[in-house]
């Protein structure tokens, strides 16, 4: 077995198992397990249940990343924008499973300085990664230009918020609803119809 295959595994077993029962509660025994290779294999990938989630965590961020930019290079940056929008809130059973992830990285990160590190680099990334789109779509004459700081920094906000509440099942807020409202700040931000892009 190639050691990037391995890794893919063991990173999409602690994914699993970390959305599934907790970071507190797991054990590298339980990733070895559902990833089906040995405890000492996953060590010498993982040497601490810490690296593997942060790891996990890298892991699932660039997944999503992955899927959202599959056509970037050709695609209208609405469509991308729109795209990183709805991978930013629990929209499917994947993405339901990432922002299981997101709520173990935060109660960590209140608990643990090094931790709490890599969330803030964490955000940072997300941050580049919806202003690298505004910025691409500003510069082809797509957007309008706005504060693009501002904007990324709202988009986050607001999906957090809405996301918090998905997960929570709150009855009195949608997905359809929560979509609608970030995209109106972005459509109102960059002069683009209020209704999101359909592909």
């Amino acid at each position: 077995m190639r050691t990037a295959d391995t890794r893919e595994r063991i990173l999409t077993a602690a994914c699993e198992a970390i959305a599934e029962i907790g970071f507190e509660k797991i054990r590298m025994r339980m990733v070895a397990e559902k990833a089906g290779v040995s405890t000492a294999l996953l060590h010498y990938h993982f040497d601490t249940r810490e690296k593997l989630f942060t790891e996990a965590m890298t892991h699932s961020f660039a997944n999503t990343a992955n899927d959202v930019e599959r056509d970037a290079e050709t695609a209208p940056a609405a469509v991308i924008l729109a795209r990183i929008v709805r991978s930013l809130l629990p929209t499917d059973p994947e993405l339901h499973q990432d922002w299981r992830l997101w709520q173990e990285l935060w109660v960590r990160a209140l608990r643990d300085e090094a931790t709490r590190t890599y969330a803030v680099d964490l955000y940072a990334q997300l941050h580049t990664w919806v202003a690298d789109v505004v910025r691409r779509g500003i510069a082809s004459g797509e957007f309008t230009p706005t504060d693009v700081d501002d904007l990324c920094t709202l988009v986050l906000s607001l999906s957090d918020g809405y996301g918090i509440r998905l997960m929570l099942r709150d009855p009195t807020v949608s997905l359809d609803s929560a979509l609608a409202s970030i995209w109106r700040q972005v459509s109102a931000a960059l002069s683009l119809p209020e209704g999101m892009p359909v592909e």
